[in-house]
């Protein structure tokens, strides 16, 4: 298989599985609380075809981008079974219920991406050069060191020592070390948020020594926990990510679709346990987005409760939300489509 179809086939089935469980999720919380859900969307029309099943018309649209439920009376609460018709605590969950599956798949996959048999990089991460007056300088860090351990985690490759640095800058990070002699010794240094150009934020410089790749599966006990303490590790780093760009220390950088699917074919071709912690990745950035109080994404909407609530119940009227949905929402395709835009020219200029 060709690795554009490779890429393509890894990218949709990547985004099905992240699409139908986010609106599974508020699919789930309408019918659990009594909505009426009328049209359960894969994709956003024109619509190419449907089904209907008892009371829910299932549909299958032209852009796969995305995916809605549609819930009946959403302007009429005095509609029965109608969504606003329900108390702001049910309504509420019932958005919530979309991120909310997005965080949680991810602890599925991050824990079968450990379960199943898997290569990983093992070797010895060996110090080359320690730049001067760096937080390696200064903890006691030589060159001909080699690193065990950062912060209690063992390291078996250069990735996994910029992983845990990474989770560990503005802190104190204990790093075991193997001198020369074969003696052990542990050092501390806090990683620096906005390094010199050049030295890292730990100011080291380092190499993989007897590199070699070995095959590794964990049982369902551990990999389950290892899942979960990959999903909290995830979005620690991601807080760090948003910091470093608050602060300057880092550019904003944004993929779109199509340097998603890019990724998304490079994981496919290393095997099923790097596509499976891809999708986790890219669902724990669907939850943070949709919950970002945004108009036309599902924070925004809660806003709107959240003022109903202050309000002691007074609805917004719907056509003013309809009217700053709708704003939001072109302004979410405009800024995919200018992002969409510098992803195709980035691959063109490899």
């Amino acid at each position: 298989m060709s690795s554009i179809a490779v890429m393509v086939l890894a990218f949709f089935a990547m985004l099905a599985v992240l699409i139908l469980s986010h609106e599974f999720g508020h699919f789930i919380a309408a019918k659990r609380s009594g909505v009426k859900v009328e049209e359960f969307g894969f994709g956003y029309p024109p619509r190419l075809f449907s089904v209907k099943r008892g009371e829910t018309e299932y549909s299958f649209n032209l852009l796969p981008l995305g995916g809605f439920v549609k819930l009946f009376g959403e302007e009429g609460p005095a509609l029965p079974r109608s969504f606003a018709s329900k108390r702001i605590s049910i309504r509420f969950l019932i958005l919530a219920a979309g991120p909310l599956m997005n965080l949680l798949l991810p602890v599925v996959f991050f824990s079968a991406s450990f379960i199943v048999p898997h290569d990983i990089l093992v070797e010895q991460v060996q110090i080359q050069d320690v730049a001067a007056n760096s937080p390696a300088e200064v903890g006691g860090m030589e060159i001909g060191d080699t690193i065990l351990m950062v912060n209690g985690n063992e390291i078996e490759n250069r990735g996994e020592l910029g992983y845990y640095i990474m989770l560990g800058l503005g802190t104190d990070t204990d790093i075991l070390l193997q001198k020369e002699d074969l003696s052990q010794t542990t050092v501390t240094v806090v990683p620096r948020w906005d390094p010199p150009e050049g030295q890292g934020a730990v100011g080291i410089m380092v190499a993989g020594v007897d590199s070699q790749i070995v095959q590794r599966s964990y049982s369902l006990w551990e990999g389950s926990k290892l899942g979960i303490q990959q999903c909290w590790e995830t979005l620690m780093l991601f807080r760090n990510v948003i910091r470093s760009w608050i602060i300057g220390a880092s550019s904003i950088q944004v993929t779109g679709p199509v340097g998603i699917a890019q990724i998304a074919g490079d994981a496919a071709r290393a095997g099923i346990s790097s596509l499976m912690a891809l999708t986790a990745l890219v669902s724990l950035n669907l939850a943070i987005i949709n919950l970002l109080p945004f108009p036309a994404l599902d924070g925004g909407r809660m806003v709107f409760l959240v003022v109903e609530l202050l309000r002691r119940g007074k609805k917004i009227s719907f056509k003013v939300e309809q009217k700053v949905n709708f704003i939001g929402f072109a302004t979410l395709i405009f800024i995919m489509c200018v992002v969409t835009y510098f992803d195709i020219i980035r691959v063109i200029q490899g």
